[in-house]
């Protein structure tokens, strides 16, 4: 199975940028569709973002869409997290999780986004 792990988190200011990536063990990682979520302090975990396994379909929650970007480089095993334009309310821990579209059963433990005013 498949094991997650992220990093690329930290502070940013609002209007910044930061990259997150999600390295991937094993060697069928091409066949997963690979997704990120959130959760903030006191709320519910969110969609993100999610790609599938050729990285050729896409979708985003639209509280980021035009300023977040996934991708995946499969020849790494690993997939990114493009995020521009932070805001504060972007602020959460961010989990890249792997399954099937609409479905997610393996998680990473997660990277911490902190957007300053």
């Amino acid at each position: 199975q498949v094991q997650l792990v992220e990093s690329g988190g930290g502070l940013v200011q609002a209007g910044g940028s930061l990259k997150l990536s999600c390295a991937a063990s094993g060697r069928t990682f091409s066949t997963y569709a690979m997704a990120w979520f959130r959760q903030a302090p006191g709320k519910e975990r969110e969609f993100v973002a999610v790609s599938s396994g050729g990285g050729g379909r896409t979708s985003y929650a639209d509280s980021v869409k035009g300023r977040f970007t996934i991708s995946r480089d499969n020849s790494k095993n690993t997939m990114y997290l493009q995020m521009n334009s932070l805001k504060v309310e972007d602020t959460a821990v961010y989990y890249c999780a792997a399954g099937v579209f609409g479905s997610f059963d393996v998680w990473g433990q997660g990277t911490q986004v902190t957007v300053s005013s």
